[in-house]
């Protein structure tokens, strides 16, 4: 079996399938990102089915990054919400970083995992810099996301921080070089930002 025909099942959606396959065949090992926030001391079923992707990516030869999400969890992803998310405390942050860890590892080979936070690069990033990201997107193209457009219709309220997340998320992928994205159907977005 192909490579290709392999990350295809259990795959949902893949885009840039022509750019992947090119990509696959240059011999290079593959940069793939997965990222989470470390909202609960758990990871779900969810996790799970993007965790087997990442693997099945690294017993093809290629390089897993996995980016706790310390930073964008202060935000809070909006993806699917019908509110804004609570803000967790740091504390709270690092004690469910330290067992999603402690979880993924069940999964993913360790050896072959580069685990980033992302505080590590967005602590570095001064105001100037997050306005100069905010001008890479439009309120309008913020609103072709169906939970914004459904909570925007509805008069419920969307924050100014909440149209941060997808920029951050894509600019996750920037920073680090991806090649190709890992995340759930609720992330597509959310990906699509940082290609």
């Amino acid at each position: 079996m192909s490579p290709l025909v392999a990350i295809r099942i259990h795959t949902d959606t893949l885009i840039g399938e022509e750019e992947l396959q090119e990509r696959l065949q240059s011999g290079r090992p593959l940069r793939i990102k997965l990222g989470v926030d470390p909202t609960r001391p758990d990871l779900t079923f969810g996790h799970l089915v993007v965790f087997n992707k990442l693997r099945q990516f690294q017993e093809l030869g290629h390089q897993a990054i996995l980016i706790i999400g310390d930073f964008t969890t202060l935000i809070g992803d909006p993806s699917g919400r019908s509110s804004t998310r609570p803000v967790l405390t740091s504390e709270d942050i690092k004690e469910n970083a330290r067992t999603y860890l402690d979880q993924a590892f069940k999964i993913l080979d360790r050896e072959k995992t580069k685990v980033v936070y992302n505080s590590e690069w967005f602590n570095e990033l001064g105001f100037e810099d997050c306005l100069k990201l905010a001008r890479k997107m439009t309120v309008a193209r913020m609103l072709e996301r169906d939970d914004f457009a459904k909570r925007y219709a509805g008069n419920a309220p969307i924050s100014i921080i909440e149209f941060l997340y997808p920029l951050i998320q894509g600019y996750d992928s920037l920073h680090l070089e991806a090649d190709v994205e890992i995340g759930g159907t609720d992330q597509l977005f959310n990906m699509l930002v940082g290609r």
